[in-house]
């Protein structure tokens, strides 16, 4: 389950991203927002993060205008380790050396075919369980 969550920056662009879910068939929970009306950012990232920390969704995927508001307030949260990627080699990256459990996308910087590659990408790369990775989180943890 993944969960989703953006601000008015981001709105357009998760409807692509949602668009790519249902034809995936990947199931997903859509914490908002609905429209791009202004709201606050933080507001979306702890949505997000209470249904990962809560065992509600396995991993988030939150969108801003620039990725990095939205970013930063998942990263106040222990346990999440929100990453914003601009490619799909960050993408990979994160998930094989940080076990990131939430993407974050700019919805003004990506465009919404490199954004749903970027997607896949993190979706569908796995941890890669290194000792040196799995200590290099334990410290982020502590």
């Amino acid at each position: 389950m993944i969960a989703l969550g953006c601000d008015h920056g981001g709105y357009e662009l998760k409807q692509e991203i949602i668009k790519y879910l249902e034809e995936k068939e990947i199931p997903y929970k859509d914490f908002g927002c609905d429209s791009t009306e202004a709201v606050d950012y933080p507001i979306y990232a702890r949505k997000v993060g209470n249904a990962i920390l809560q065992g509600e969704c396995e991993k988030g995927i939150l969108i801003c205008g620039t990725g990095i508001g939205i970013s930063i307030a998942a990263n106040k949260m222990k346990g999440i380790r929100a990453a914003l990627c601009t490619d799909c080699f960050c993408a990979e990256a994160t998930r094989e050396h940080n076990d990131a459990n939430v993407l974050a996308l700019g919805g003004r910087v990506v465009g919404p075919g490199l954004a749903v590659k970027i997607v896949d990408t993190f979706l569908n790369t796995e941890f890669s369980h290194a000792p040196r990775h799995q200590h290099r989180i334990d410290l982020i943890e502590e």
